[in-house]
């Protein structure tokens, strides 16, 4: 699955083009993204810790899956597609919210994401690829939130961006 470009978006996730991958996070340009959230019956967050040779966040725990959707591609069915891809699951992925973000990372990158966030819920384990993920759990999102506070370099930026989104937005479903 080729994942080398991205699709260079404005502020309101309008396309205004496409460049390599590596490239835009060089140069820190808006581009589209998505991420991820799968939780079990029992309220607990599947996390993929990134496989070790990543050009950027090798090693880091995350949300599920993330990643780019190509030019032409519907968001959530390159979300599904990507799932499969690196966690071999599938499962009924719905929108939650759409958020920005810029941050530097290692590797002198940047990442600036007009970011998609999904979930789903399933209650079966992943089955890795290893190109794409070096290990998973299950936790819940207080062990999540306690081991954040106490090593948060262990987490990738945007996932620590992401998931106090995720928490209230679930929060606010349940009411």
């Amino acid at each position: 699955m080729d994942r080398n470009h991205v699709v260079l978006v404005d502020k309101n996730d309008q396309q205004i083009g496409q460049m390599d991958k590596l490239a835009a996070h060089k140069e820190g340009l808006l581009h589209r993204a998505f991420s991820i959230f799968i939780f079990n019956s029992s309220g607990e967050l599947l996390l993929q810790q990134r496989a070790l040779d990543k050009y950027h966040g090798g090693g880091l725990w995350t949300n599920t899956c993330c990643s780019h959707p190509q030019v032409g591609e519907d968001v959530l069915d390159s979300a599904q597609e990507r799932l499969f891809f690196e966690m071999g699951i599938t499962c009924e992925l719905s929108f939650s919210f759409a958020f920005i973000y810029h941050a530097k990372v290692e590797n002198n990158l940047i990442e600036h994401e007009y970011d998609h966030v999904f979930i789903g819920c399933i209650d079966t384990d992943p089955i890795l690829n290893p190109a794409e993920a070096a290990d998973f759990k299950w936790c819940s999102v207080d062990q999540i939130l306690t081991d954040i506070s106490a090593h948060p370099t262990r987490y990738t930026y945007w996932f620590k961006a992401a998931l106090p989104q995720v928490i209230q937005r679930l929060k606010q479903a349940s009411i």
